[in-house]
């Protein structure tokens, strides 16, 4: 592990173009601190918490974040490719996202009301008993996500493309679609929309 994350904790420190690509990195706190054109691909971060932090232009591909605290975290133009924040910690989970890459991206059991996904491409990612009340999705790429036992009440969904989104399986409740989106809902009864 590189020299700079030899201390246990950090605050208000800005990393930029930090390479641990595949390193272990646990039991560390980075609390209001920024990551810039860093490289975290493949690592693992167990019982690691970062609060109030920024990503930007970074690579989390493949990143293991079990028993990772990620509070108040917003990930920008990142490329995140089969992150499965599924094994996060639970507590104050909170993360926001914009021109971020997610495809494969696993969000199962998480409780995430309001998160925004802001120009981001979430192909092929999960999400399973998600809770998503009152979250954002714009302009947002949805090719192939699972939607399954989800909560998308009152959630926003009038600029996204490409969803597939069973409304019998999903809580859609007071949930936004746009016109074009009505063929996302209603894919399972193999009908013409005109």
């Amino acid at each position: 592990m590189e020299k700079a994350l030899q201390e246990s904790s950090y605050q208000y420190k800005t990393f930029d173009k930090l390479n641990l690509a595949g390193e272990l990195i646990q039991q560390k706190i980075f609390e209001e601190c920024i990551f810039t054109n860093c490289d975290f691909s493949e690592c693992i971060f167990p019982k690691t918490r970062f609060v109030d932090c920024f990503f930007i232009d970074c690579n989390l591909s493949m990143v293991k974040f079990r028993n990772t605290g990620l509070q108040n975290i917003s990930f920008r133009e990142c490329k995140m490719l089969g992150c499965d924040f599924s094994e996060s910690e639970p507590f104050l989970f909170e993360v926001k996202f914009e021109s971020c890459v997610l495809d494969f991206a696993s969000f199962a059991d998480k409780k995430m009301p309001n998160t925004l996904f802001i120009d981001c491409t979430l192909k092929s990612s999960v999400f399973l008993k998600t809770t998503l009340n009152g979250a954002l999705f714009q302009t947002c790429d949805l090719s192939e996500a699972v939607f399954r036992d989800t909560v998308l009440t009152e959630a926003d969904l009038t600029s996204s493309r490409n969803y597939d989104i069973d409304p019998e399986l999903n809580n859609i409740r007071k949930a936004r679609f746009s016109l074009y989106g009505l063929p996302g809902l209603l894919a399972k009864y193999n009908i013409y929309i005109e």
